[in-house]
C-alpha cells in the first residue's frame, strides 16, 4: 500500500471496529505489502484493510477461514466477537481477526513444521471452496515479467531467466498430472505463528489448487524429509518454480517489501544455481 494511503487505511479499521463497538483507541500498523495489517487497541484485534478493489480476494479469505475453523486446521482464525465477513468503509475493504501474540523462539523445527503443513492439508480436504489452481498464480507472476512497464528494473537476461523458468516449470509440474488438492499457496515461515494456541498458519488470500509439493516448497528444504507424502522428484521442481514466482514479486514496481530488490536479485541467483543443479536448462 502507498505510503499516502497507509493513514486513510488505518483510519477505516478503526472506525469499523468502532461502529461495532469495539474499544479503540490505538493502532499498530504491523505489516505493510499487498494489504495492511493493523493492531487495534484496547480491543486488540487485528485488522487486515486492502483496497475494495480486492474486496472479492478479502471474501474468498474469510470464506475459507470460516470452514477451516470447522477442522482440526492450524489457522488464525476470523474475531468472534463480530459477524465474519467484509466491512466495506471510505474506499477499503476490512476484515477483523483474532490477534495472536507471537512467541519468542528459536526458528521452528523441521518436524513441528512439517507437522503443521500436514494438518493444514488434512484440514483443507474436508472443506469445498472454489479456488484458482496453482497455474493460474504462476500465470500472474508470467505476465508482471512480460509487462515491462510493471516491471522496469528486469534487465533482459534477468527477465529472460524468469520467463523461461515460469513457463518451463508451470508446463513440467503440470505435465506430471499429480493429485491436487487446496493449499496454503503461500504457507512460508512468514506465514506461520508460534502462539500460545500452537503453531497458526495466517494469510489465507493466496489459497489455491494443486500439488501439496507447491506448498512444501515454501517451507525450509528440511521440513520435505518429515512430510511423509511427499513426491521428492516432483519437489525440486516446485521449489525453482516458487522461487520463480516470489522473484517475480519483488520486481514489480508497486511492491513495497523492506528489501525487495535486493531479495529479488539474490532470488535470481539462486535460481540459476538451482537449474544448474539439477540439470535444467537456462537462458544465458
Amino acid at each position: 500500500m502507498k505510503a499516502s494511503e497507509v493513514r486513510a487505511a488505518v483510519a477505516a479499521a478503526m472506525s469499523t471496529a468502532s461502529t461495532l463497538d469495539m474499544r479503540v483507541a490505538d493502532a499498530v500498523v504491523l505489516r505493510d505489502s499487498n494489504r495492511l495489517a493493523v493492531r487495534l487497541l484496547p480491543c486488540d484485534v487485528l485488522a487486515r484493510v486492502a483496497h475494495v478493489a480486492h474486496q472479492a480476494g478479502a471474501e474468498f479469505e474469510v470464506d475459507v477461514a470460516r470452514q477451516l475453523a470447522q477442522t482440526d486446521s492450524p489457522v488464525g482464525e476470523l474475531d468472534p466477537r463480530v459477524e465474519p465477513r467484509v466491512y466495506v468503509r471510505d474506499g477499503f475493504a476490512v476484515t477483523l481477526w483474532t490477534y495472536y501474540e507471537r512467541l519468542p523462539s528459536e526458528d521452528v523445527a523441521p518436524p513441528e513444521y512439517a507437522q503443521a503443513l500436514e494438518r493444514l492439508h488434512a484440514g483443507m480436504r474436508q472443506i469445498d471452496v472454489p479456488a484458482p489452481r496453482f497455474t493460474d498464480r504462476v500465470a500472474e507472476a508470467q505476465w508482471l515479467v512480460g509487462n515491462g512497464a510493471q516491471t522496469p528494473e528486469l534487465s533482459g537476461a534477468e527477465r529472460d531467466l524468469l520467463t523461461k523458468t515460469l513457463g518451463d516449470l508451470r508446463r513440467a509440474i503440470d505435465d506430471r498430472g499429480a493429485d491436487e488438492q487446496l493449499l496454503h499457496g503461500e504457507p512460508h515461515a512468514g506465514n506461520l505463528l508460534r502462539t500460545r494456541n500452537g503453531l497458526l498458519f495466517v494469510d489465507l488470500e493466496t489459497c489455491c489448487r494443486g500439488p501439496v509439493e507447491f506448498d512444501i516448497a515454501h517451507a525450509p528444504a528440511e521440513v520435505s524429509a518429515h512430510y511423509p507424502a511427499a513426491d521428492h522428484d516432483l519437489l525440486p521442481e516446485c521449489r525453482i518454480l516458487t522461487l520463480a514466482m516470489m522473484a517475480a514479486w519483488r520486481w514489480d514496481r508497486d511492491d513495497h517489501l523492506p528489501n525487495g530488490r535486493r531479495l529479488g536479485t539474490e532470488w535470481l541467483s539462486q535460481i540459476r544455481a538451482a537449474l544448474d543443479r539439477y540439470g535444467l536448462d537456462a537462458p544465458r
